[in-house]
């Protein structure tokens, strides 16, 4: 493959289709608008999976399944090629049922979509196997327990990811803000940034919650929007929690050195990434009522990340109807990470003409109608 491709956005999906197009042979320039991995790839808890992934659209799933076959290898070979650890680990998740200890509608269908995508399920009790934990009371087997459900820490795949794109002969601009196109009749000319003009064979939009913007007149009604989530960490003795606790939509992710996450928010606050002290005692009361030993003493960290929000988490992986040589990869909510990978390899094979590992249509860039 001997083409040139620049990626605009420097997250871990950008990153990412930058890597796999490097490794297919392909010269790539990577734009980015401030620090590669600084937005919400980096602010993100890094669960690679739905939290409930049998409430999900198929093509969710899909993707973050075909994903999770491809970051055990790709974690551990960014580990060899870059020095940098990005902690890939299962640690399993335990989903708790609601605080009135009832059979909820999130548990419902879980077992059948379970067995249907071989993910392996047990109902169990959670008091007997996480005595530490002080989440209240509960019946025998209330809770599921996910094992395969595993994690990364999202900062240092960013690194990672940043480091093998360079090491490969990438080129990485950052502080390259997109100011306009310029268009023929059906390709990109170039694209204009603040740091200059750039042209190549084909362009690519992985810009999380700013791709709508970016497109500018372009997006074609594109509905990418940005969704605000903050979230605490805390340090604390490691080992103190081994696995991803989550309940109501609130959840816990321990780090191997002692490190526990705990979030996150989902709001609409436009492009606004300031936290909030409202956010941040919800979150610190929610943490502490599992943990007693998440506390003022032992918080540590409070940020808010932009996800991309799209409806019903469902990104869009496609070609831009009207230009030939214009790509999109974004929406992908709040499973960038989890995505990722596999977003790279259909958004590659759509470059180089290659056959898919499945059906892509549920990620057709479509024109809204007005």
């Amino acid at each position: 493959m001997v083409t040139d491709v620049i990626v605009i956005g420097g997250g871990v999906i950008g990153l990412s289709i930058a890597r796999e197009l490097l490794q297919m042979g392909a010269k790539v320039r990577v734009l980015e608008r401030n620090c590669c991995g600084n937005e919400a790839s980096w602010a993100g808890g890094g669960i690679l999976s739905p939290l409930l992934p049998w409430d999900y659209p198929g093509a969710v799933t899909q993707l973050t399944q075909f994903s999770n076959r491809l970051l055990p290898g790709l974690t551990e070979t960014l580990r060899q090629e870059t020095g940098i650890d990005p902690e890939y680990q299962v640690c399993g998740m335990l989903v708790l049922p609601d605080t009135n200890n009832e059979q909820s509608a999130q548990f419902i269908g879980a077992k059948d979509w379970c067995e249907r995508n071989a993910f392996p399920l047990k109902r169990m009790c959670p008091n007997e196997v996480f005595p530490s934990l002080t989440f209240g009371k509960f019946d025998d087997k209330s809770a599921l327990w996910l094992p395969s459900v595993a994690q990364v820490r999202s900062p240092r795949l960013l690194q990672a990811l940043k480091k093998s794109v360079e090491l490969s002969g990438g080129s990485i601009i950052e502080h390259a803000r997109v100011t306009g196109w310029r268009m023929g009749q059906s390709q990109v000319e170039s694209v204009v940034t603040d740091r200059g003009e750039y042209s190549s064979a084909d362009y690519v939009v992985a810009a999380g919650a700013w791709s709508r913007e970016i497109l500018d007149k372009y997006a074609l009604k594109i509905n990418i929007y940005p969704v605000r989530g903050q979230m605490l960490l805390f340090k604390v003795e490691a080992g103190l929690l081994d696995t991803v606790v989550l309940q109501n939509g609130f959840y816990l992710i321990p780090r191997q050195d002692g490190h526990i996450l705990a979030g996150s928010t989902t709001e609409d606050a436009g492009f606004d990434k300031s936290v909030t002290t409202e956010a941040r005692n919800e979150l610190l009361e929610k943490a502490h009522n599992f943990l007693p030993e998440l506390t003022e003493t032992t918080l540590v960290g409070h940020w808010a990340g932009l996800r991309p929000g799209s409806p019903e988490n469902i990104p869009v992986i496609s070609r831009h109807p009207a230009f030939d040589n214009f790509y999109l990869s974004s929406g992908h909510h709040r499973y960038g990470v989890t995505m990722a990978p596999g977003s790279a390899q259909l958004l590659s094979n759509m470059i180089i003409g290659s056959s898919q590992p499945f059906d892509v249509t549920s990620y057709k860039w479509l024109v809204q109608k007005e």
